[in-house]
């Protein structure tokens, strides 16, 4: 679905800028073609290269070899349309219309369709969630990967914490508990300083112990009532 919502973004998004190419004077067909080769992979390459310059300069360097690139497509694409248009030899270069070699229009539509599609992202990411969530930690210094739905319980020992799975079986780890809360977060509950459990695995026994997969976990005092909220006693 986030595939197919995607693509339809980029379907409408190209075509609204077709429709105003057209406004400009182009026919559609023109207008279609210029936006499939010329905005199409320009805002795609801002939009995917732009987070990864991490300093000014390079920002800059990036934004002006986006806009080379577009002019040198704009001009090409001329050259073909015109040349099959059987127009004299030359004449493309005085049909191009003057808001494409404009760089701030060409720079309003690359953002306006760049930023469309980080949103369209986030929303298709919010809207169509996958069911599981990898996690990746390390454990006796390899790289552990699980599903956070997996995980039963967090246990915390002093320097060492003990990732333990639905399943029965348990990793070492060196994260701290505090900072593994903040990591899985609302989908797991704090129930005493050395303990953090899976909300959808855990039942309230008593006001002072939690089960989680059969194994009974001490409450205390500081989480007691955000446990009997939660859980119930």
């Amino acid at each position: 679905m986030k595939t197919a919502g995607r693509i339809i973004y980029w379907i409408v998004a190209l075509g609204l800028v077709s429709a105003v190419l057209v406004s400009l004077g182009y026919s559609w067909t023109q207008a279609l073609l210029i936006s499939l080769v010329v905005f199409g992979p320009c805002s795609l390459a801002l939009e995917f290269l732009f987070p990864k310059a991490k300093k000014a300069l390079d920002k800059v360097w990036l934004s002006l070899a986006v806009f080379v690139a577009a002019f040198s497509l704009i001009l090409l694409v001329h050259h073909w349309l015109w040349e099959k248009s059987q127009i004299p030899e030359y004449q493309w270069v005085i049909d191009v219309k003057p808001a494409l070699i404009n760089p701030v229009f060409l720079g309003i539509i690359f953002t306006v369709l760049a930023l469309g599609d980080v949103f369209c992202l986030r929303w298709l990411d919010r809207r169509f969630a996958t069911a599981t969530h990898p996690v990746t930690f390390f454990s006796d210094r390899r790289s552990v990967t699980v599903n956070q739905e997996d995980i039963a319980y967090i246990e915390s020992n002093d320097t060492e914490v003990r990732v333990f799975l639905r399943d029965g079986s348990s990793y070492r780890n060196k994260t701290g508990i505090s900072q593994w809360e903040n990591l899985l977060g609302e989908g797991f509950l704090r129930i005493h300083r050395s303990y953090l459990v899976n909300r959808g695995l855990a039942s309230a026994e008593t006001p002072d112990s939690v089960s989680v997969g059969g194994v009974s976990l001490p409450v205390s005092r500081k989480y007691r009532d955000r446990v009997q909220e939660s859980l119930g006693a």
